[in-house]
């Protein structure tokens, strides 16, 4: 079993961790979780060895397997199955069938499996790596955002994978519901130290507030005491017939190191502003029809959306679901107005202010602009003051939003470009898997901002828990169609349900 002590990390300034210390069980599978930066990957790299700590151990026993997503997409075999069969331990090399049924797990078809890996898209590249990671049968699998790169059936069923899996696990995920799932533990990164708990991430943020709660009344006692006995000692430290009183007093602060108060965490705030809307009806497709002509050639017998039609009005909240490549991220490029339909139409009201995070609209933000510069173009009426409030709520406090955009992460964007969105009032919201780089914490406020926002909200998101608590109509692809579902997610799955989810072996 893995077992860690006294470990510290830092880099420059910025500590990590500080002395902390824990081990894992046979079988034991747990869910870490922390803040966006606070080093849940770090630690990973550190049990894989790939970055060493300042001072503590790990230990890892002989012949203990570890295995990791590799992020170097470089295949060697000339088909998908192939590439994937390179996962299997050698007494398993005869075994296809586990690797054909874990890459249909993963959303590849049978077709799929003789074509050659580097016909596929990154995020499907990266399915192929994974399923070569689950067939190899580590004693310990560590997962860094596993479901970034999977569609909402292919989350189903890494679900149910790895609730069978026999050995141990550590995952990393922003899906809180999908983490409570397949874990036994949870683990939290908090202040620069470990909290281990047995139980999913309700009952761990339950503890870490309970702990913040007593450290708060003990640090006020404490205060106030110490207060207390300062008087004491100014007051008779004058007095000769109190000086050893007194002077013992004095050897009591000295010893007595007085509780800090916790350091603020940070988290995203999520407020948006909302415009006007006094219709019911926000926006109307009708008998919409689209494809991308590379898809067929010149002839197009079955197009990716066919004769769609369904109206949005205002306070609903539209999910739209299906596997990856079926037209989601399409649909909503349709409702915004950024592509033609090729029969049909996209009706939005006149009132309407368009609110819109796309997937390939990070791309549009200008790497020579600062963040507050970005948020700024998207209401230029916005005093610099409201500005650097939006910047704040997106956590680039202070100097942070002077950073360009070119040099900004990937999520750092994404908080650029919803922090837009809050600028520029809006009654239509249309967001392509907004949470993507967003950590637990801001997922919630994420949820609790879209569930008091008066206007309406299209979201494409893989997220269950995300459709549980918000969907009040669906539009899902499957089966080669997409229709329309008068209900919430949960009733959904009662009465029609994902046809191609596939077994675990």
């Amino acid at each position: 079993m893995l077992q860690v002590f006294d470990l510290t990390k830092s880099y420059g300034t910025q500590v990590l961790f500080d002395n902390v210390s824990f081990s894992m069980s046979p079988g034991e599978r747990l869910g870490l979780v922390g803040r966006n930066g606070q080093g849940k990957s770090t630690l990973l790299r550190l049990i894989l060895g790939e970055e060493s700590p300042d001072s503590g151990r790990i230990m890892i026993p002989g012949r203990y397997k570890l295995g990791h997503l590799q992020q170097h997409l470089e295949f060697s075999q000339p088909t998908v199955l192939a590439e994937a069969c390179l996962g299997l331990p050698p007494h398993e090399k005869e075994f296809e069938y586990k690797v054909e049924a874990v890459l249909f797990g993963l959303g590849f078809t049978s077709e799929d499996l003789d074509r050659p890996p580097e016909e596929f898209s990154g995020g499907f590249q990266i399915r192929i790596q994974l399923a070569k990671l689950l067939v190899s049968e580590p004693n310990l699998l560590l997962l860094d955002e596993p479901t970034n790169y999977l569609d909402i059936v292919s989350v189903r069923w890494l679900e149910r994978y790895l609730n069978a899996w026999p050995n141990e696990l550590i995952v990393i995920t922003h899906d809180r519901d999908f983490m409570d799932k397949v874990t036994t533990h949870t683990m939290g990164i908090q202040r620069r130290k470990l909290r281990k708990i047995k139980g999913g991430t309700a009952k761990l943020a339950e503890q870490f507030e309970q702990e913040d709660e007593v450290h708060e009344k003990t640090r006020k006692n404490e205060e106030k005491k110490r207060k207390q006995v300062e008087r004491f000692i100014e007051r008779f430290r004058a007095q000769p017939g109190k000086a050893s009183t007194v002077q013992s007093r004095v050897k009591l602060l000295e010893k007595q190191k007085p509780l800090g108060e916790l350091l603020d965490e940070q988290t995203l705030d999520f407020s948006f502003s909302q415009a006007p809307f006094n219709t019911r009806t926000m926006l109307e497709a009708r008998a919409l029809t689209f494809d991308y002509p590379s898809r067929h050639g010149d002839s197009i017998e079955q197009p990716l959306i066919d004769r769609l039609t369904f109206h949005v009005d205002c306070g609903e909240r539209v999910g739209v679901i299906g596997r990856n490549g079926k037209g989601k991220s399409t649909l909503l490029r349709l409702l915004a107005g950024e592509l033609e339909p090729l029969a049909g139409e996209v009706h939005r009201h006149d009132e309407v202010k368009l609110g819109y995070f796309g997937q390939t609209n990070i791309n549009r933000l200008s790497n020579e602009m600062t963040v507050e510069a970005e948020v700024q173009s998207a209401n230029e009426m916005l005093g610099r003051t409201a500005v650097r409030s939006i910047c704040g709520a997106m956590m680039f406090s202070g100097d942070a939003a002077e950073k360009k955009v070119g040099v900004l992460s990937g999520g750092e964007k994404s908080r650029t470009l919803l922090g837009k969105i809050l600028a520029r009032p809006s009654n239509l919201l249309l967001l392509d898997e907004p949470t993507n780089h967003l950590d637990i914490d801001s997922i919630e406020a994420m949820m609790d901002a879209l569930e008091s926002y008066d206007g309406a909200v299209v979201i494409v998101t893989h997220s269950e828990l995300i459709l549980s608590r918000l969907a009040t109509k669906l539009i899902y692809f499957q089966g080669g169609t997409v229709k329309v579902y008068p209900g919430g997610y949960d009733d959904f799955l009662d009465q029609i349900g994902w046809d191609d989810e596939q077994e675990v072996y």
